[in-house]
């Protein structure tokens, strides 16, 4: 009996020690609020870092892709003798207003005159700018992002398209430009300029593209052959052969142009995807071939269909049309099986058709249709006629 007392003695509970206690709950809640802590420093690291990242705007990543490509090109040029006209419809670079013929008013004493322009490289050593930015010159340097400079050789240009190639003569690697898509862009895209205008190197602005397919004709050229893609970008002397890129930092197309008077603040460039096929063409063989049959093209609207309509303006002599029989005042309905809505579509068929290779047009002459056929030839053997 007195043994079981022993045992139940031994097994009943302890006294709980309330102060033990106390100091456990007080450690608990202290890990527990420190683990809060922690957290919620983490929490505010991450989104401190994720809003500094976010806060680069879609310019600066665009930049930082393609913006080492951009380069300045210096260029020297012996000049004899200046003209005395100007058109006043269209404010152009000096590079650009020498390649068309629309001067500016200067003494008329020889010199050796140094302009400066803009250019990308979008491959190992080569470099695409502006026909107008390199012609005539004799000597060419290239400066790059990094303040190295380079003497630049002209591979090739191409007056007719305002496309020129230059390579570098130096070792690298070259940032190289990442080339888009011109065919995918839409009015309204974000459009970013950059150039050297005036000399001020690396020089960036934004704005929309506001037109595609614009048609030189319509700003006064009618000499050259090439439609433009519209932005509102500011572009200034300097500018011409520089990138126009999209909010993806991809090169869509070359600025060109600008438009001053009516119309002012208008910018302009060359499609890339033509561009890159001139390119290739002057690297493969200095020079491009472009199919013509020696047609001035009239794009009319008729009020009573309200469609629109090409009709032939003129007719050149001796050319590849004449020979065919076509006239003035023919309205083209079809270019082989592929229906016309206006002159772009035209010349962009002949293009594709290439050269020595017959071509069949329906026309519409009078009340009657008319099917014939040409053979385009490059624009060279109808400048000799």
């Amino acid at each position: 009996m007195r043994m079981l007392f022993r045992l139940t003695k031994k097994l009943k509970p302890k006294k709980i020690n309330h102060t033990n206690l106390s100091i456990i709950f007080s450690v608990f809640l202290f890990l527990l609020s420190t683990s809060k802590v922690i957290s919620k420093q983490n929490n505010n690291s991450n989104l401190l870092k994720n809003t500094q990242i976010s806060s680069n705007s879609f310019i600066t990543d665009a930049i930082r892709k393609t913006g080492d490509s951009v380069v300045t090109i210096e260029t020297q040029r012996f000049v004899r003798k200046k003209q005395f006209s100007r058109d006043s419809r269209i404010f152009l670079d000096p590079y650009f207003e020498r390649f068309f013929g629309i001067q500016p008013l200067y003494e008329d004493q020889p010199r050796i005159e140094q302009s400066q322009g803009s250019g990308f490289i979008f491959r190992d050593g080569l470099i695409m700018t502006n026909a107008h930015v390199v012609n005539g010159s004799e000597k060419l340097i290239v400066g790059l992002s990094t303040g190295k400079k380079f003497r630049g050789k002209l591979i090739g240009q191409d007056l007719l398209t305002d496309l020129a190639v230059i390579k570098l003569e130096g070792k690298g690697p070259w940032p190289k430009a990442v080339l888009g898509d011109s065919n995918k862009i839409q009015v309204g895209d974000w459009a970013i300029a950059v150039g050297n205008p005036f000399g001020l190197e690396n020089t960036v602005t934004l704005g929309i593209i506001s037109n595609l397919n614009r048609n030189v004709s319509e700003l006064g050229i009618y000499d050259k052959r090439f439609e433009l893609i519209q932005t509102d970008a500011a572009i200034n002397p300097g500018n011409s052969g520089g990138p126009l890129l999209n909010s993806n930092g991809e090169v869509i197309g070359i600025n060109t142009l600008i438009r001053s008077g009516p119309g002012a603040g208008l910018s302009f460039a060359i499609p890339i995807n033509k561009a890159k096929d001139i390119a290739s063409q002057l690297i493969k063989n200095g020079r491009v071939v472009h199919p013509m049959i020696g047609i001035n093209l009239i794009d009319e609207t008729d009020l009573d269909s309200e469609q629109n309509k090409v009709k032939i303006g003129f007719v050149v002599p001796n050319s590849p049309a004449e020979k065919s029989g076509i006239l003035t005042n023919d309205i083209i309905l079809k270019v082989g099986n592929k229906n016309i809505k206006n002159s772009s579509d035209v010349v962009r068929l002949i293009s594709e058709n290439g050269i020595d290779r017959y071509l069949y047009l329906t026309l519409k002459r009078g009340n009657n249709l008319i099917k014939l056929k040409v053979k385009p030839t490059d624009i060279k053997n109808i400048s000799k006629n």
